[in-house]
């Protein structure tokens, strides 16, 4: 698929399984704010929103967390935290190569960052969550604890095949 400059919002409605009504109220509560606005022309009229790739993608995302259940409020929620905290945008941490990337379980929305931290976006965003078990750790562990071979030495400690000279 070749990707346009811009989608108009019917276009846009079509790609998501949102509504136009939908789209002008997430516009007008600052949740996802086309690039080119709707304004008013000279003949009367309004012109239509026009959205670039990156914010198709990023309704496709909070579409889908809406039909997964999370509110309007938790979605404001995700876009402000990753931005004020993380310096992303929903983009970047849904596969645009960002920092940090979003996990979900269906109750909640988890930024994993670069540096393996956890962060529950929607309860304690400021607070890693604890991560037990750093694989890390665990195969640093698991070195260290397996046994070493003995290094042969020259000659002298060659095993013997029956009686041992110095036996007799």
């Amino acid at each position: 698929m070749r990707l346009k400059q811009t989608y108009s919002s019917r276009e846009v409605a079509a790609l998501t399984g949102l509504t136009a009504r939908q789209l002008q109220l997430w516009d007008a509560g600052g949740l996802l704010s086309p690039t080119i606005p709707s304004h008013k022309t000279d003949a009367g009229g309004y012109t239509e929103r026009r959205y670039t790739p990156i914010e198709l993608f990023e309704l496709l995302v909070l579409a889908d967390l809406r039909r997964r259940g999370f509110t309007i409020s938790q979605l404001h929620q995700i876009i402000r935290v990753l931005q004020e905290q993380f310096g992303e945008r929903l983009y970047e941490a849904t596969g645009g190569g960002g920092s940090v990337q979003l996990l979900t379980d269906g109750a909640e929305v988890y930024a994993r960052t670069a540096s393996g931290a956890f962060f529950n976006l929607l309860k304690t965003p400021a607070q890693p969550l604890l991560v037990i078990g750093n694989e890390g750790l665990l195969k640093d562990l698991s070195a260290s604890m397996r046994p070493r071979r003995r290094k042969k030495a020259s000659g002298a400690e060659t095993p013997y095949r029956g009686r041992r000279p110095d036996a007799e």
